[in-house]
C-alpha cells in the first residue's frame, strides 16, 4: 500500500493539512459544524502550493541492525517512494503573510510523536544582548501523552543577569490523573452517533487540501524533485531537512527538557518507551504574536 502513495499522500495531505487549518484559521462564527468547516476551507484556499525548493524528501536505510525501507520484500527494487518529507508552506492572507509553516512527517525516526511547535521571533532590539539562541515556543503535543507547554526565556534565579530556557507544562495524563482521556477514534465514533460533522472533512475542504499538494506530487512523480535523501533508521531524518528549517528562520534553542516519562520514572512509574517510530509535526517558525 505505502509504496504506491508515499508519506505526503499518507499523512500530509489529510492529517497535517487538517492540523494546519485548525491552527491558522480565523475564529468561526459559532461551533456549528458548517461554521467551523467554512473557516477551514477559507484557510486552505489561502495556502500557496509549495515549490520544488520548498521540499526535502527522504527514505530510511538500514542502521543498527534495523532493516531499510527497500529491504522489505514487498517494496519494489529501486523504489524512490519517500518515507520522509519536510515541506515549507506559506499562507497568503493578512494574518500569516511571510510566516513559514513547516510540515514534517516520516517513518522509522528516533521518536514517535505528533505535535505543533510555534516559535516566536527574537526581539528586534533586545535590551539584554543577542538572544537568537533563546526563543519562546508554544508546543501542542497530540501523541504520546497529550500536552500543551510553553518554552520560555527566563532570568536564572540569582544576582547575575543570566538567562535560561524553562517551561510551563500542562501534560494531560499528569494533570488529569483521575480522568479518562478518550482516543481520537473514540471521539469520532461518538460524533458519528451524535450526527456531529465538525471533525469530518467536507467535499470542498478535501478539494482545497489536494490543490495544495497536487502540483508538488506531480513534480515528484515526474522526477523533477530531488530524489529522497537516505537517512538511517532511528535518526531524526535527512540532514537536508534541518537546512530547510534553518533557512526558514528557525533557531534551535539551548534547552534540556525533562520529559513526563522521566519525571514519572523518579517514582518508579516510567514506561520506558523509546522506540524508532513514525513522527508528524507542524512547525510555525519565525512567527510574530497573533493579532
Amino acid at each position: 500500500y505505502f509504496d504506491q502513495y508515499g508519506i505526503i499522500r499518507d499523512v500530509m495531505q489529510n492529517h497535517l493539512a487538517q492540523v494546519l487549518a485548525l491552527l491558522a484559521m480565523e475564529p468561526p462564527v459559532s461551533l456549528h459544524p458548517d461554521d467551523v468547516r467554512d473557516e477551514k476551507v477559507k484557510l486552505l484556499r489561502c495556502v500557496v502550493p509549495p515549490k520544488e525548493e520548498d521540499c526535502v524528501l527522504g527514505q530510511y536505510v538500514a542502521a543498527d541492525g534495523n532493516p531499510g525501507y527497500k529491504d522489505d520484500a514487498t517494496v519494489p527494487e529501486g523504489s524512490l517512494t519517500p518515507t520522509f518529507a519536510s515541506i515549507r508552506l506559506f499562507i497568503h492572507n493578512d494574518r500569516w503573510a511571510g510566516v513559514p509553516f513547516i510540515m514534517k512527517a516520516g517513518k522509522a525516526l528516533n521518536e514517535r510523536t505528533a505535535l505543533v511547535r510555534i516559535q516566536l521571533k527574537s526581539p528586534a532590539a533586545p535590551l539584554f544582548g543577542s538572544m537568537d539562541h533563546l526563543r519562546n515556543e508554544l508546543v501542542i503535543r497530540f501523541q504520546p501523552d497529550e500536552a500543551i507547554y510553553a518554552k520560555l526565556v527566563v532570568k536564572k534565579p540569582g544576582l547575575e543577569m543570566d538567562y535560561v530556557m524553562s517551561e510551563l507544562d500542562l501534560t494531560y495524563p499528569e494533570r488529569y490523573r483521575d480522568l479518562s482521556i478518550p482516543d481520537a477514534y473514540e471521539r469520532l465514533i461518538l460524533d458519528c452517533i451524535r450526527g456531529d460533522q465538525q471533525h469530518f472533512v467536507r467535499r470542498d475542504e478535501l478539494r482545497a487540501a489536494w490543490a495544495i499538494f497536487t502540483p508538488l506530487l506531480h513534480a515528484i512523480d515526474a522526477r523533477k524533485v530531488k530524489p529522497p535523501h537516505p537517512y538511517p533508521y532511528g535518526s531524526r531524518g535527512p540532514k537536508e531537512a534541518d537546512v530547510l528549517v534553518g533557512d526558514s528562520g528557525y533557531a534551535k534553542t539551548e534547552y534540556e527538557w525533562t520529559s513526563y516519562e522521566a519525571r514519572r520514572s523518579v517514582d518508579g512509574q516510567g514506561s520506558g518507551r523509546n522506540s524508532p517510530a513514525k513522527r508528524a509535526s507542524l512547525d510555525v517558525h519565525n512567527a510574530s504574536p497573533p493579532k
